[in-house]
């Protein structure tokens, strides 16, 4: 019972360490309310592109089970990432209501860099954005997540008029619809992976990254009701 009780304590610290945590969390530590803490995610090492994905893949598994803690000690977390961000992973999301990306992965302050945006393609503002959270932040992996029942493909896929700047989202996801259209479910999927292959290969920026195995670059599919992520390449 000892030794068990350690080791969750020595867990706890290297967990705290890797979130930049010092002071406020410190006391956390002293105070026993380490235990709060995710027990799933504070061991992992996510230094490199693999474990980088491989971590947003285990918190999606806590979401969907239910057992999620990353949202834990939220006033500690803020005020000690105040000064400074270090996300391990970057996620290029859609703006959809519905996909909670910090909750999807069970993440929480200063862990996942999420750049977001109808049809989640990569414009240019968004491809910039992702550059900075590579070269600048040193996030080790970028997910692009498309997820069902997307509003942005299916109005795509129509070609109706629409109002203001709305078909502006249009063209970017149109080589999806090429490819998989009309169904919608396959054209997103087509789209996520479109749109991690123009980020791998197009940016300047990350493409040199992905060359070195600095950087991963995935795409991967919500499923809104069942709360899944699938990777997808």
């Amino acid at each position: 019972m000892n030794h068990d009780s350690t080791s969750g304590q020595n867990l706890s610290r290297r967990r705290l360490l890797q979130l930049g945590l010092t002071g406020t969390a410190a006391g956390l530590v002293a105070s026993g309310l380490e235990f709060a803490l995710p027990i799933a995610a504070e061991a992992q090492d996510v230094s490199t592109p693999d474990a980088a994905l491989a971590e947003l893949a285990s918190g999606n598994k806590r979401y969907v089970s239910g057992r999620m803690g990353s949202h834990d000690h939220l006033d500690a977390l803020r005020k000690q990432t105040a000064g400074k961000q270090t996300p391990f992973a970057a996620v290029l999301a859609c703006a959809d209501s519905r996909v909670p990306v910090e909750l999807i992965f069970d993440q929480t302050i200063g862990q996942i860099f999420v750049a977001r945006v109808a049809g989640n393609i990569a414009t240019a503002e968004i491809v910039g954005s992702l550059e900075y959270g590579a070269a600048v932040l040193g996030t080790k992996a970028i997910l692009v997540l498309g997820h069902s029942a997307c509003g942005a493909v299916k109005a795509t896929i129509e070609a109706e008029a629409v109002p203001g700047q709305i078909s502006s989202l249009f063209p970017h996801i149109q080589p999806a619809v090429d490819q998989a259209g009309p169904n919608v479910e396959a054209t997103i999927k087509a789209n996520a992976q479109i749109q991690a292959k123009l980020l791998r290969e197009s940016s300047t920026v990350l493409a040199p990254m992905v060359k070195q195995g600095k950087l991963k670059v995935a795409a991967g599919y919500y499923d809104l009701a069942s709360g899944e992520v699938t990777m997808l390449d």
